[in-house]
């Protein structure tokens, strides 16, 4: 089987002052992923070497580089989860973390769940050494400005944020490996001014991500909100289940996402025999993708550009 990578680094309207960072941020996450993938390393090993690249970026809303919520703090969603035993991990509004994937993939393989959530996920942490860093440490200057700048109510913030040009994106990684398998893992510090406690989409199983060797792998971006009224990740899945391609799947469920909540937002997605797609309907998304010895890459509508690695 050969190994395939796709990540994204956010579906929203990534203004051009991010964008050259941006596209540079999702090349090098997913160069690092199928590093893993060329010297025989799992998928799920793949997706997290990609995702945590990418919540150690500062440009990315994951880990470092977090927005904040309504009391100006950090809370950060993450799920990994892969396709031969559906095993899965998830850890959401938590604190002081700086790779949150890591830390679901710990809930995962560590414990008898499947998510943990706030305290609890905290402790968790902290009974297995995964060091925490201080609020400071995870946020950019500009983003304690813009936050302090334009402070609003949740109320408000979302019909400002909802499908518009003040960012909400996240991070995820979709892979196929050597050996059939596939997995998902997806990261995010959620939507500026948030509620205290807010949980969108990415650490929900279903929502923000799904693994099944069966049929495919998926990482969801864009208006959590939207997202988890229509299961994004299992209906895309359901469609690739009825025949269709990883391409067709994804736009026949983000068209019935926009029509049905009105929401937008983005798909990366991985079939058992290595078909991938990357599809959104915001403005911009970053992507990119590895498929044997081309690095394929995108941020704008119909862009694809390509680079080989010979």
């Amino acid at each position: 089987m050969k190994p395939v990578i796709v990540v994204h680094g956010g579906a929203w309207a990534i203004p051009d002052t991010l964008a050259e960072a941006s596209v540079a941020g999702v090349k090098a996450a997913a160069l690092a992923g199928s590093e893993v993938l060329k010297r025989g390393g799992r998928a799920l090993d793949a997706v997290e070497a990609a995702v945590r690249m990418m919540e150690d970026d500062l440009v990315f809303d994951a880990g470092h580089g977090a927005v904040l919520n309504t009391d100006g703090e950090v809370e950060l969603d993450a799920i990994i989860m892969e396709g031969e035993t559906l095993a899965a991990g998830a850890v959401s509004s938590v604190r002081n973390i700086g790779n949150p994937v890591s830390l679901a993939r710990a809930v995962m393989e560590k414990t008898d769940h499947v998510m943990l959530t706030g305290r609890g996920a905290n402790l968790f942490a902290e009974s297995i050494g995964v060091p925490t860093l201080p609020t400071d440490a995870l946020v950019t200057e500009e983003e304690r400005k813009e936050w302090e700048h334009r402070y609003k109510r949740y109320t408000v913030g979302v019909k400002e944020l909802f499908n518009s040009q003040w960012g909400h994106d996240t991070v995820g990684a979709v892979a196929l490996d050597s050996f059939g398998n596939v997995a998902c893992a997806t990261s995010t510090g959620g939507i500026r001014n948030k509620m205290v406690g807010r949980v969108g989409d990415s650490p929900v199983i279903g929502s923000g991500g799904y693994a099944d060797n069966k049929t495919g792998a998926v990482s969801c971006t864009g208006h959590g909100e939207s997202i988890l009224k229509v299961t994004l990740a299992r209906l895309i899945l359901f469609h690739m289940d009825q025949g269709r391609t990883a391409s067709e799947a994804a736009k026949s469920s983000l068209q019935f996402m926009r029509k049905r909540v009105q929401g937008c937002g983005g798909a990366i997605v991985v079939s058992p025999k290595g078909d991938w797609s990357a599809t959104f309907t915001t403005e911009r998304m970053a992507w990119a993708a590895v498929d044997e010895n081309v690095l394929c890459y995108g941020l704008n509508p119909k862009e694809e550009l390509k680079e080989s690695l010979k």
